[in-house]
């Protein structure tokens, strides 16, 4: 049977005894059904996963002795940005779910000329609880012991003061993946909302630095777009070689 993993915002240590979230109290004492005595696996981000025990689990409340550390995760040796356009509904949580899948380190949703989904304040903060949500039992589920970043909604013009040499996805352009040389220990990744960047964007992009590629004969969704360049820079460059 396998042992699930739950993440916990609170610092673990060998022998101590923790409270877990709300969160986690509802996904195993009413979606797992677990109870007292039964096993588990912590981790809280820093790159480790303890062993422990549950000493409570009901709807009111999970509590966990930590046994120990079984195993310890570093950080992978390319680090990979992805900086995409923000889609409606589902996609969004789709795509952030495969990019942590698949090793990315970093990802900012962004604001662009086409972006179908604009933000107030009060919604960009409930967005973005759902979509660290989302991230998190991604982790769970992956076995990622580092927790990918999530950064805050930025405009494309804002980002770009930040982030630059690094990769476009374009369908027009003839260079692909092969015919780059190795990136280093980081990279970036832009990928436009379900309308594709702008002209005005895609120069602006190359004004940084970026290098426009494109993936193959294929114009693929916004939502597979990232993930089959993430999954064919791993298996090039990163950790899936």
């Amino acid at each position: 049977m396998r042992v699930s993993r739950i993440f916990t915002r609170q610092v673990l240590t060998s022998g101590a005894t923790v409270n877990l979230e709300q969160r986690a109290t509802r996904y195993l004492s009413q979606v797992l059904r677990l109870r007292s005595g039964d096993k588990i696996v912590l981790f809280d981000g820093s790159g480790g996963d303890f062993q422990a025990e549950l000493t409570r689990c009901d709807r009111k409340a999970c509590t966990a002795r930590v046994a120990g550390l079984t195993r310890q995760e570093h950080p992978t040796e390319l680090q990979l940005h992805l900086g995409v356009g923000v889609s409606r509904g589902e996609r969004m949580d789709f795509v952030i779910q495969k990019s942590v899948e698949l090793g990315v380190a970093a990802i900012t949703p962004l604001l662009t000329e086409r972006s179908l989904v604009q933000f107030r304040s009060e919604r960009q903060e409930k967005r973005m609880a759902h979509w660290q949500g989302v991230l998190l039992s991604a982790c769970e589920q992956s076995g990622r012991s580092l927790i990918p970043s999530l950064h805050s909604p930025a405009a494309l013009p804002d980002w770009f003061v930040a982030h630059h040499d690094g990769l476009m996805l374009d369908h027009r352009v003839t260079r692909t993946l092969p015919d780059l040389p190795h990136p280093g220990t980081s990279l970036t990744l832009l990928v436009g909302p379900e309308g594709g960047l702008s002209q005005k964007e895609r120069s602006q992009a190359t004004a940084a630095g970026f290098t426009a590629v494109r993936l193959g004969p294929r114009v693929l969704r916004t939502e597979t777009a990232p993930l089959a360049a993430l999954a064919a820079i791993q298996v090039l460059w990163g950790d899936l070689r």
